[in-house]
């Protein structure tokens, strides 16, 4: 390769472990030359040297929409470098997201991403050890990670202020079951719960207040919407934990005859693609996931680059009103 780029096997090496010192022409002829003879250079290898210019990222399930706009944030900001991502789906269970985790450290990636993760604290300080670590959703700060977290409590008041402003007062809230053991304190789910009492209170409606807890899933949602509306005295609207989970509760309303807005409003949260497309046309908190994500790769290339010193990045929610919320059909007393 170094006959081919007409330049010395040691600039080959450097260009090839991403070294400083590399003249922009320099790197384009190597890479040039790369290209025409079809040469990948072995990962295994590149990790015995040093870096693998590879990123792991760990979720529960890939069918939450809202990670998908993570994962865009992710690849916007590592586009331009030699970095790769590789994706996992460890399940809602601990046990699956440790056993993914430690997958990837034990095949030498130079970082990890973990999109709310289910697993222990504990769990997640001992991998933090090993390999450098980006949190994205939960509140709970540490030394060994970064953080990447919107505001959980005003995104969740500023869903009960609208509701409220609409005339509602029958307002509940899906969340989800979270893991006990798990020594998460402020995880996404838990602060727009607190938010959504808070604000529930705040408006004297401390009566009201309801949450059903299941997943955030489609089903999750579809469970939680089943028991809430089937009580003998149903809410006039939901605010639900997640987008994924407010589909959940619009497949329920339909099974129920019920339509909305006219006979329930509902509001998600994440903003997702899906949200705003014209058959659902959801209200829901915009978070920004698409920064998220690109946020949490640029911290994350900041610790595998050297820097040792925590840091916690958080966005500002914002609510988007669209077709799923209106004022209830009569004022409940």
């Amino acid at each position: 390769m170094a006959r081919e780029a007409g330049v010395s096997t040691a600039a080959v090496s450097k260009v090839l472990r991403n070294a400083d010192g590399v003249s922009a022409a320099m790197r384009s002829k190597v890479r040039a030359a790369m290209t025409d003879l079809g040469y990948r250079p072995h990962a295994a290898a590149r990790g015995m040297r040093g870096k693998t210019f590879t990123v792991g990222i760990v979720l529960d399930s890939i069918r939450n929409p809202f990670f998908a706009d993570i994962l865009d944030g992710v690849t916007d900001e590592l586009g331009a470098t030699d970095y790769q991502v590789l994706l996992g789906a460890g399940g809602f269970g601990a046990e699956g997201q440790a056993k993914l985790a430690d997958a990837m450290v034990d095949r030498r990636m130079d970082g990890l991403i973990l999109i709310a993760p289910g697993m222990a604290k504990a769990d997640i300080v001992q991998t933090a050890g090993h390999v450098p670590l980006v949190i994205v959703g939960h509140h709970d700060a540490a030394d060994e990670y970064d953080s990447v977290v919107d505001d959980d409590l005003a995104g969740a008041a500023l869903v009960v202020d609208h509701l409220v402003a609409l005339g509602h007062r029958r307002i509940a809230h899906t969340s989800t079951t979270g893991t006990r053991a798990s020594g998460w304190s402020r995880t996404p789910d838990k602060v727009r719960s607190r938010g959504y009492r808070e604000a529930m209170r705040r408006h004297g409606l401390a009566e009201h207040l309801t949450v059903a807890a299941t997943s955030f899933s489609e089903e999750g949602g579809y469970q939680a919407a089943k028991e809430l509306l089937g009580r003998p005295d149903p809410p006039t609207a939901i605010f639900a934990g997640a987008d994924v989970a407010a589909f959940g509760v619009l497949r329920a309303a339909h099974e129920l005859g019920l339509r909305v807005p006219e006979d329930l409003s509902l509001v998600g949260y994440d903003n997702t693609t899906t949200a705003a497309l014209s058959p659902v046309q959801l209200t829901s908190v915009d978070q920004a996931g698409r920064t998220m994500g690109s946020t949490a790769a640029r911290l994350l290339i900041e610790r595998i680059d050297g820097r040792r010193h925590a840091m916690r990045a958080a966005s500002s929610p914002t609510l988007v009103v669209r077709g799923t919320t209106a004022p209830p059909r009569a004022h409940p007393s």
